[in-house]
């Protein structure tokens, strides 16, 4: 009888650093308080230079990215991450913007953007994609 491989056990969301990127506030809110209610850490940026000082500094597990951002878009930062060499952070991409079909595909053809959400995100979408990304398990 052939042993079943067993998945490696689930960490705590505590030991896992999510930045949040978005110039609205209330998007930024709904985003912290969702990401807080599952025991994540959090940083927050409100522009792309915020957001590129933040990786460098932080080295976040994964990083919640508005697609509109004052100054640089997102897709630019996006690129920029890429080229300083953070581009192995998974990214959601989150934009209240109606997004055509194409866009939404050539965005995830991006090597880190594992997901794309329209706003208002629903929290309890969000948190249980943050979990399955990061291998965690709520409530520990």
């Amino acid at each position: 009888m052939m042993e079943e491989e067993s998945a490696p056990p689930a960490g705590s969301p505590k030991d896992k650093l999510i930045l949040i990127v978005d110039d609205d506030e209330g998007s930024l809110s709904l985003l912290k308080k969702t990401v807080e209610f599952e025991g994540f850490r959090f940083e927050t940026a409100m522009s792309g230079g915020e957001a590129l000082r933040a990786v460098d500094k932080n080295a976040p597990d994964l990083i919640i990215l508005d697609l509109m951002l004052p100054g640089q878009g997102g897709l630019e930062i996006l690129h920029e991450l890429q080229a300083a060499g953070a581009g192995s952070i998974p990214v959601i991409i989150v934009t209240a913007r109606q997004a055509e079909r194409t866009m939404v595909e050539m965005l995830r053809r991006e090597s880190n953007v594992i997901e794309f959400m329209q706003k208002p995100v629903k929290p309890v979408v969000l948190g249980s994609f943050l979990h399955r990304t990061l291998k965690t398990r709520p409530g520990c």
